[in-house]
């Protein structure tokens, strides 16, 4: 399972023109889901993404998690972060979760984070969206439950 983090100021995004899920102040998440994830890689994202320090204390270090400021989450499915572009011009997204598998682990996946206590949005699965965001930094993560080494 891979995630792309975004710490945001403001994030939404629309299904047809209309604003199905925003936040303000918080974390912009992107979920890749690939066909041998599980509830273990769910754990590790979630558990990694609410606990990382890549917010500023007062000093201006990153010295805070989203926990730690109460920050909110925009989620997102994206398969496309399983693109392979190793050959030819169009991208392979055959490490891809099947839609039905990653329907159910994506639900599991809001589930854990709601589970977290923090506000939760989302997009609608397997639809068109328009995602806005703004950045706040820039600070974005790439997260790879597969690759847990130091």
């Amino acid at each position: 399972m891979r995630a792309l983090v975004q710490r945001v100021s403001q994030s939404e995004v629309k299904v047809d023109k209309e604003v199905v899920g925003g936040i303000k102040n918080g974390l912009c998440i992107f979920i890749g889901i690939a066909e041998l994830d599980d509830d273990k890689d769910i754990n590790y994202l979630v558990d990694k993404i609410v606990n990382l320090r890549i917010f500023s204390n007062p000093e201006g270090k990153f010295d805070l998690s989203a926990v730690d400021i109460n920050a909110e989450l925009l989620v997102i499915s994206q398969f496309t972060l399983y693109a392979n572009t190793n050959k030819g011009r169009r991208p392979s997204f055959i490490r891809s979760a099947n839609p039905e598998k990653a329907k159910t682990l994506f639900k599991d996946v809001i589930n854990r984070f709601k589970g977290t206590g923090l506000k939760v949005e989302t997009g609608k699965f397997q639809h068109h969206m328009n995602v806005s965001l703004i950045n706040d930094g820039p600070v974005t993560i790439f997260i790879d439950s597969n690759n847990t080494e130091i």
